[in-house]
């Protein structure tokens, strides 16, 4: 009919009706709402009025009710476009989404003025929390905006230690790739980090000092003939597997701190005409999805709790309880593959 407005689409009353409910229920049922009790075929009968009519809650409404939005902001420097890290994201958005809050995610790029637009958007849409994440574990300096909501630093660490972190544990981590080598027989094991450790990155400082607490607990003293600081590279990898193997003495076992660096030391391994692990074990670190299971033989490797860290840090921007500014450390899991065994000669 000329003049009519357009119908804007199914509203809460249509719900209710479709439903032989209140429009009280509905709400109350779509927001899950603390207290109230319903039976499930209820709620089953909303929930299936709201899927069969295609009712869509106004988010604006939400933010005037409640004060937020229902989004949790999701900030990354390079962890989107970072394919073994993307699953960060992953876990993050399965646990909003279980307390029916959307993910908005930004990819940053390390851009500090996207940033700050992205960040200031999320806040002007109220979001109820703002997770930031880095790609890799380092101290970092948070921005100041995010004092004004519930934030979480991910898969680093606030470097002034206002906000809650969680980060994997690279010390516990370092230890159990060194213990597995002990476990297989091993005595003599080098170790390729990816970083100096005046660099403080907690990720080499704090596998390194994995690796020496294993190897004190068995007894043996730390040869430095044996230790190599790298850049974390393949590049890397392969010439300091090639020094540790042409030595008068060379290691029966190698830790390689990331998986590229492991990459590098396979090559290195091949073109000196040794095997993995018949001449030489390895073990890395990250557990690459594009690297470490397409290695010939599989690497045996340690998995950056990637998604059970994306998880946490939104359990605690939904927790009652305000989060502290501490570090919560998550186990990094061991995935065996092929690249370990005894060594020939044993001590």
């Amino acid at each position: 009919m000329a003049g009519s407005r357009p119908k804007s689409g199914p509203t809460m009353h249509d719900v209710a009706a479709a439903a032989g409910v209140s429009q009280a229920t509905v709400s109350l049922v779509l927001n899950s709402a603390s207290g109230s009790r319903f039976s499930e075929d209820t709620r089953r009968r909303v929930r299936d009025a709201v899927d069969r009519l295609g009712y869509r809650t106004n988010a604006h409404a939400k933010v005037l009710r409640d004060g937020v939005a229902g989004m949790i902001g999701f900030i990354g420097d390079t962890v989107a476009t970072t394919p073994f890290a993307g699953a960060i994201i992953e876990g993050a958005q399965q646990r909003a989404w279980e307390d029916g809050l959307l993910l908005l995610a930004v990819n940053t790029g390390g851009d500090k003025d996207l940033e700050a637009a992205s960040l200031d958007a999320m806040l002007s849409y109220k979001v109820a929390g703002v997770v930031y994440a880095a790609m890799y574990h380092r101290e970092l300096d948070v921005p100041e905006a995010l004092a004004g909501v519930r934030s979480v630093v991910l898969n680093s660490q606030d470097r002034a230690g206002r906000l809650p972190s969680v980060a994997p544990d690279e010390v516990k981590g370092g230890y159990a790739a060194t213990r597995r080598l002990l476990d297989a027989g091993h005595r003599r094991i080098g170790l390729i980090n990816i970083e100096t450790l005046e660099s403080r990155l907690p990720a080499a400082v704090g596998r390194y000092e994995g690796y020496t607490m294993a190897l004190e607990e068995a007894g043996l003293d730390l040869d430095s003939e044996v230790v190599r600081f790298g850049g974390g590279g393949e590049e890397d990898g392969y010439r300091y597997a090639m020094e540790l193997m042409t030595a008068a003495k060379p290691p029966t076992a190698i830790f390689c701190a990331n998986d590229r660096s492991a990459w590098g030391a396979y090559q290195a391994v091949s073109d000196l005409r040794l095997s993995i692990p018949g001449d030489v074990s390895i073990v890395g670190f990250d557990n690459q999805a594009t690297l470490a299971p397409f290695l010939r033989p599989g690497l045996t490797t340690f998995e950056l709790p990637f998604v059970a860290m994306g998880r946490r840090a939104v359990e605690l921007i939904l927790q009652d309880a305000e989060p502290d500014g501490g570090v919560e450390l998550m186990e990094c899991p061991l995935i065996e593959r092929n690249s370990v065994t005894h060594p020939k000669e044993m001590p």
